[in-house]
């Protein structure tokens, strides 16, 4: 017994010393770079300009019967008048009526050129909502130190953004050394594919082979990431898939005073109840598992002990990232019901009950793959199950020890000096996923720093980007095309 103790203590003082070992030698990843130099740019007229952005109402509808064409037209004439060296001196094509594609031919055609892009579309804006908003979300209204307004965040700080570096650069009299593609599609709120997915197409047909494809995406987020008191700024390597399927059930109907043993609405409830019981599985994996080996180390001890051994520690780890929502979204598939209908009169029992569920898809994992488990967990031939037509893989995962990734993390820091980078999985899908065929490098990413309530601005109420912010965007930018010549 005594030599069984000796033996078990050695292998105890051994794990510890590993564990240990481990931890001290999970060092910093983050890139250490001098802030970059100042622009000298006219801050209040490239506030007014994306305040002026914000007024036109370039909404993409769910329905093709609605439209904002001339919104979208006159957006158009608003961007030549404001950026008049980046129409004159670029080469500007427009995709399919309203999206945009500007050339900035580089000096040497050997290298692979860049594409930036961003979206020109904002959502709808509820109009019971509307009182809700501190000013209306049309107006472009400058006050307590934001620019508000419906694309503020999503996405016309971007567009604005880079057209606002590229014109000052051209300014200055800066050529890049290799090419840069802006591209802006007109309808990424509901899909892209006459917008970014034409961008893509027509690139496509020129054998255009890109280094990397900037998009939005991913922030800096300040107080939201548990155990870092910096700021976090969080690249999206990967994005989730999407797919949405609609669950229906039919029954005779009939009075309901005499209700069946088994109604539609009570049949389509179950499948929801069995779905919602049967979770996707979390595993730390992919850019979820990069973004720990990246934060890992910013952490205290006790953090960066248990980060540093995930062969010990990953399912402590993973039962404390399922508390949040936010964070447990980054780990598994997530099923959402999202509609439900059935019913015309309090006492008539439908004929039909339907549900919508969304699902979110992790890397490596498939539509199809989801499907099947989904019609497993219900395991109920009542109940028909129909994919929507939006169906989208998720993306391949971009390696974060690219030089591309590597080049972006370097301009975060030169921008945002106190950020600490890493890389992350972005849980929504963006147009990038329309250029996967022309690169294997897509980052997603804009400066612009997020608390916790504000994630909730997007779609949202009161949507706001805040002036220091937008700048930040601009400089962001320009620092970001400068550094591409190395």
């Amino acid at each position: 017994m005594k030599k069984l103790s000796l033996t078990l203590l050695a292998m105890v003082a051994l794990m510890g010393a590993l564990m240990i070992a481990r931890a001290v030698t999970f060092t910093s990843r983050q890139i250490n770079v001098a802030p970059a130099p100042p622009m000298s740019l006219d801050q209040d007229a490239l506030v007014m300009r994306l305040a002026d952005a914000i007024k036109f109402k370039t909404i993409s509808f769910q329905s093709p019967m609605d439209s904002s064409a001339k919104e979208f037209q006159r957006f158009n004439s608003f961007l030549i008048k404001s950026f008049p060296r980046v129409h004159a001196q670029l080469t500007k094509e427009i995709v399919n009526e309203y999206s945009l594609l500007f050339t900035w031919k580089g000096k040497n055609q050997q290298l692979k050129p860049v594409l930036l892009m961003a979206h020109l579309d904002v959502v709808p804006v509820e109009p019971a909502s509307e009182p809700s908003w501190t000013y209306p979300p049309f107006s472009g209204q400058l006050a307590d130190g934001f620019i508000w307004g419906r694309g503020a965040m999503d996405d016309k700080a971007s567009v604005m953004g880079i057209l606002e570096a590229v014109e000052y650069l051209l300014q200055t009299g800066f050529m890049p050394e290799r090419s840069v593609y802006l591209a802006f599609g007109h309808d990424e709120e509901i899909g892209g594919k006459g917008g970014a997915a034409k961008i893509a197409e027509l690139l496509a047909s020129g054998r255009v082979e890109l280094e990397f494809v900037l998009d939005e995406g991913m922030n800096i987020l300040s107080g939201v990431i548990n155990g870092i008191a910096a700021p976090v700024a969080l690249i999206g390597v990967a994005e989730k898939g999407y797919l949405s399927i609609e669950l229906s059930a039919d029954a005779p109907g009939g009075h309901s005073s005499i209700p069946p043993a088994e109604t539609a609405i009570g049949s389509i409830s179950r499948a929801l109840q069995r779905l919602e019981a049967a979770s996707f599985s979390a595993k730390l994996r992919g850019p979820t598992r990069a973004m720990l080996e990246f934060l890992g180390p910013e952490m205290d001890w006790a953090k960066k002990l248990a980060l540093a051994n995930l062969w010990l520690f990953e399912p402590l780890v993973t039962i404390q990232l399922s508390r949040s929502p936010l964070t447990n979204a980054i780990m598994r598939t997530t099923l959402a019901p999202t509609m439900f209908n059935a019913g015309v009169k309090e006492n008539v029992l439908p004929t039909q009950a339907r549900a919508v569920i969304n699902l979110r898809i992790m890397p490596e994992e498939s539509t199809a793959g989801v499907l099947e488990q989904v019609r497993k967990a219900i395991d109920d031939p009542k109940i028909t199950l129909t994919p929507l037509p939006i169906r989208v893989e998720p993306s391949a995962v971009t390696d974060s020890e690219s030089p591309s990734f590597k080049l972006l993390a370097r301009t975060i820091r030169q921008t945002a000096p106190h950020a600490i980078v890493a890389p992350s999985l972005l849980v929504a899908t963006t147009d990038s996923r329309h250029y996967a065929g022309l690169t294997k490098n897509i980052l997603r990413f804009l400066p612009i720093t997020l608390t916790g309530a504000d994630t909730k601005r997007f779609h949202g109420i009161d949507e706001r980007i805040s002036i220091p912010d937008y700048q930040r965007c601009v400089h962001f930018y320009a620092q970001l095309i400068r550094s591409l010549d190395s």
